[in-house]
Order: structure tokens, then sequence, then C-alpha cells
């Protein structure tokens, strides 16, 4: 799949992004549909959906397959690659490429719990060749 911008570098944004998780819950639906799980929530009418389904399609990020008169969309980046890109893309930007400042700094601030810490370790047991 296809990384989570353009070829002009357009990254999606947040109310981009909540449709998008709509869509990688449950893949080919309508612009109806979609409003249906975010509209009310977001206090978004059909045509900002519409308009926000449209930004990702010129943005490679969905397909939009005709059904008759009205359009399935499709994500063409998976979830996993846009979360790893984004994350990347944070650690670059504010701790200088390390993962570990970014760790640091959420332990630093309280914004870890004991259940956070022991996960984090856990992980990085299981990871470690």
């Amino acid at each position: 799949m296809s990384p989570p911008t353009d070829n002009a570098g357009e990254r999606i944004t947040e109310a981009e992004h909540a449709v998008m998780e709509v869509l990688w819950d449950r893949p080919r639906q309508t612009a109806a549909e979609v409003c249906k799980v975010v509209c009310a929530n977001r206090d978004w009418s059909l045509a900002t959906v519409k308009t926000l389904l449209s930004r990702l399609v010129q943005k490679g990020a969905l397909e939009a397959e005709p059904d008759g008169r009205r359009f399935l969309y499709t994500p063409l980046i998976a979830r996993e690659a846009y979360v790893g890109g984004e994350s990347r893309r944070l650690v670059d930007r504010l701790f200088g490429g390390r993962a570990a400042s970014l760790v640091a700094h959420l332990a630093e601030t309280e914004a870890l719990t004991d259940r956070d810490f022991d996960e984090i370790e856990a992980l990085l047991r299981e990871l470690r060749p």
C-alpha cells in the first residue's frame, strides 16, 4: 500500500483521519454510511463528509468505486503504514529521531501509568533479539 501522503507530500488532517478510521474498521462504505458513524459526534453534515472523502481520494488515500449513483470508498493505505509513518515523523520532529527520548518525556511528565511501564518492558523483552 502507498504511504499516507500524495506526491506533493500532503498529509492527512485530523478530520480526514477520523474518516479513515471509519473506513479502516469497515472498508467499502458510502458517504452516507461514513456519516452515520462520524457526523453526530463531530457535528458534521453529509456535505462535510463528502468533501473529506473527496480530499482523501485526491491524496491517494482512498479509492472511490462507482456503485450506481453513489461511490463506495476503500482505503488504499493500511492503518499500520499510516500509524508507522506518523509515529516516525513525530519522533523525528520532536525528539531528534530518538524513540527513547519520547518514552523518557512521557515518563517524566507522568503520562505513563504503572501498567504502561509494565507493557513497555514486556514489549521490549519480546522484541529484543
